[in-house]
């Protein structure tokens, strides 16, 4: 069989459960949304260029800790400073390196349907990732992650049309040894989903198992697979002002072969960055830099995007906040800053909070709505993250799709659309003082479609809701997800894809896997 043709039979249908998951409540379909909205952008010029300038000075007189030899070498054949494993470069350099990277690009997984534009005004959402721990309302209490729990919620991640990629490990299987665990993961990522999907960048080994599993799942040759993107890793620099080995490997593995990263400093202000968030975001800005001009001096043209992840940390116990103002002020002003330099952002939709509830969903509604108002083109952990990151969570996962849902139809043109038959004057005419419009015929032609529809949401009354047994937000949700898993049916993949990933995983396991410190 040849790979064009074996490609084609690895693929699934852009609306996969489409009609399964009409039956359980009524998901909207598989979009890219565009955001319509102007950015929300609180600095002004000056405040842009000063920011810039001091992210500049940082480089050029501080310097930027790599512990990669690889890129210490690197940095020093392109003329920077390199003392010991500091790094300064000037401004004119890192300029020139950034201005390479484009503006946007384009992500194609083994369903080319999912594709994904990273880039101008395209927001996607993917689920959460890489908690260590799990918590559903069954339990009741947290517990370290599992392989059976890391599918449920990738099964969440394949049903849901507002969930656009796979990130990382939806949780840590800890009951898989950190040697093979990268392998079972992605055999379940690429056997249960056909979205793009991430790969770690912890170690050789890793990355470049992961690399050729994708290739498998999507039957290309090396050729094929390096043409565009099929993935992308994220890294954060370990602030302050450094980057560490395995991560900066990982990453000049992928760009040398045609795939994408993101760069997303970890700076939380009051702790491991200035207190003040103008602070901060200088310190992330000359972080993230830093690296996308090392990869862009090896890979010019390679796929990158500038990621944000600046919040601040609670300063009564030292434990990090999210979806607080200066989280959402961080973001925005992030997104101006990655405008300037004409890169893709990536923002996160987080809380602090440690159960699906009240806390948990203003705190992830402030981090997603902050994602919008900041141009943002790709948003990690939108769904199912508690605790800071400490906690999955699928009951929190499907009342973060409710939100998703609504951030999409917010972003619909219908919505806003003003032609004669929206400003609806024969409609005023009909009805006039008097009367209302359930009843006329231009309600009777919209009702079906008219507004969002939820499908965890209640708006029911309350003694309506009593009588339906009083469940609350969590419960509903909790219900649904068990329906959901339920029900769930993989998207199409060819057998002998199949057994090949398989018995890749199997040699790889025999092989020993990655090495790791124990």
């Amino acid at each position: 069989m040849s790979g064009q043709e074996r490609r084609r039979r690895a693929g699934g249908r852009a609306g996969n459960r489409d009609r399964r998951s009409g039956e359980l409540f009524p998901q909207m379909p598989w979009r890219i949304p565009v955001n319509l909205d102007a950015p929300t952008e609180p600095l002004d010029e000056d405040g842009i260029h000063a920011i810039h300038s001091g992210a500049m000075q940082i480089l050029e007189e501080i310097g930027v800790e790599f512990l990669n030899e690889e890129a210490l070498e690197i940095f020093k054949e392109a003329g920077c400073k390199v003392d010991g494993t500091n790094v300064r470069m000037g401004r004119d350099w890192v300029m020139e390196m950034v201005s390479r990277a484009p503006a946007s690009f384009t992500l194609l997984p083994r369903n080319p349907d999912r594709k994904l534009t990273i880039g101008g005004k395209h927001i996607v959402f993917g689920n959460v990732s890489s908690p260590p721990n799990y918590f559903d309302l069954e339990l009741g209490k947290k517990v370290p992650g599992t392989r059976k729990q890391c599918v449920r919620l990738l099964k969440l991640t394949q049903h849901f049309n507002c969930i656009h990629f796979a990130g990382g490990y939806p949780v840590e299987p800890v009951d898989i040894h950190p040697s093979v665990r990268h392998l079972d993961v992605l055999y379940d990522k690429l056997t249960l989903t056909d979205k793009v999907l991430h790969a770690y960048s912890l170690g050789k080994e890793r990355v470049e198992d992961v690399m050729e599993m994708v290739k498998i799942g999507s039957a290309l040759s090396e050729e094929e697979f390096q043409e565009c993107p099929r993935m992308y890793t994220n890294i954060n620099s370990t602030s302050p002002l450094k980057h560490d080995q395995p991560m900066i490997d990982g990453c000049l593995r992928l760009v040398r072969r045609g795939q994408a990263v993101v760069v997303s400093p970890f700076t939380l202000a009051g702790a491991m960055a200035p207190v003040t968030m103008a602070g901060a975001v200088t310190l992330s800005i000359a972080e993230g830099l830093s690296a996308i001009a090392l990869f862009q001096h090896v890979a010019p043209g390679s796929s990158c995007a500038f990621g944000t992840f600046t919040s601040n940390v609670d300063m009564q116990s030292g434990a990090p906040a999210f979806g607080t103002p200066e989280y959402v002020r961080a973001t925005q002003m992030t997104g101006q800053l990655a405008r300037y330099y004409d890169l893709p952002m990536r923002s996160s939709g987080v809380c602090a909070a440690n159960v699906p509830d009240g806390q948990a969903m203003w705190e992830t509604s402030n981090s997603l709505w902050a994602a919008v108002q900041s141009g943002s083109n790709m948003v990690y952990h939108a769904a199912g993250w508690l605790e800071g990151g400490l906690i999955a969570c699928p009951e929190k996962f499907v009342m973060d799709c409710e939100v998703l849902q609504m951030i999409q139809r917010y972003m619909e043109p219908e919505v806003v659309a003003t032609n004669p038959e929206d400003i609806a004057l024969d409609a005023i005419r009909e009805v006039g003082s008097s009367g209302h419009y359930f009843g006329i015929q231009h309600t009777q032609d919209r009702y079906e479609t008219a507004f969002y529809r939820p499908f965890v949401s209640d708006w029911t009354n309350f003694e309506a809701w009593m009588i339906n047994g009083g469940t609350w937000t969590a419960e509903r949700a909790h219900a649904l997800c068990k329906q959901i898993i339920e029900r769930f049916e993989p998207p199409p993949l060819d057998d002998d894809i199949r057994e090949e990933l398989a018995a890749f995983v199997e040699r790889r396991k025999r092989e020993g896997g990655a090495p790791t410190d124990f």
